[in-house]
């Protein structure tokens, strides 16, 4: 495999991305960096550490994305966030691939697992949360305002790698809810440009739904009170997102 470059967008994530660097040593032959104005210890961090570190004024998750690949120098692209890190088996699969020589047309996809207040969620729909992170670059791009999805100029060949992305994702139920909201806002935004409206009854059916096939038939209780706040939140998210819809059609 030809050199892989590494593309994180980041704003104020101190916190995480000295361990998301670490993580990448040896995998990733160079490392862009594209911030959108921290004002914390993440640009010192990253110069710290070597990276190519560009600031770039927000443009969309998808718009930052593509800008920072398009900074890229490797043949291949490994996209992760900066509050992930490679677990040490996926840090494996991807040194033995290095050794190979993979077709363009291949995309490799890896199984997130999140931390949530400390505890790794297993369960209720957040795992095994597949995703395709790495690809040569040019076959693809990201867009979309919210959850961006890569959308390929032609057909392509996927394959799974053993090992999980681990997600430092949050770090108290606040921080989650908070999150949430932002996320609903977003998708409600997107749905009603979409021209989708607020079913009647949905403010309690969709979240009542959410929650029970969450927890109970995609087993988030087995994850115990983590588990439950976890659920409880997504549902949550989906109060949030009928509610916010409901209202951008009554100002409409």
């Amino acid at each position: 495999m030809d050199r892989i470059t590494a593309i994180i967008i980041t704003q104020n994530e101190e916190r995480n991305i000295g361990r998301c660097l670490v993580s990448l040593r040896g995998v990733a032959d160079e490392v862009v960096v594209v911030d959108s104005g921290s004002t914390d210890a993440t640009e010192r961090i990253c110069r710290e550490q070597g990276v190519v570190f560009q600031h770039h004024d927000w443009a969309g998750y998808s718009g930052q994305k593509n800008y920072a690949e398009s900074l890229a120098t490797g043949s291949w692209i490994l996209s992760i966030d900066a509050d992930e890190a490679l677990s040490e088996e996926l840090r494996e699969s991807l040194m033995q691939l290095k050794t190979s020589s993979p077709a363009e047309e291949f995309v490799y996809s890896f199984c997130r697992l999140t931390n949530c207040c400390g505890q790794w969620i297993r369960h209720g729909g957040w795992y095994p949360d597949e995703k395709i992170r790495l690809w040569h670059k040019g076959i693809c791009r990201w867009d979309g305002m919210v959850h961006e999805e890569l959308t390929f100029a032609r057909p392509v060949r996927r394959q799974r790698l053993a090992g999980d992305l681990l997600h430092y994702s949050y770090y108290s139920i606040n921080e989650l809810a908070a999150r949430q909201v932002k996320y609903a806002d977003l998708a409600a935004q997107k749905a009603y440009e979409q021209g989708k409206r607020c079913p009647k009854g949905a403010l309690v059916v969709k979240p009542l739904w959410t929650f029970l096939r969450n927890y109970i038939f995609k087993g988030g209780f087995l994850d115990g009170s983590a588990g439950f706040e976890v659920c409880r939140m997504t549902a949550f998210y989906t109060m949030v997102k009928y509610a916010r819809l409901r209202e951008l059609w009554k100002q409409d």
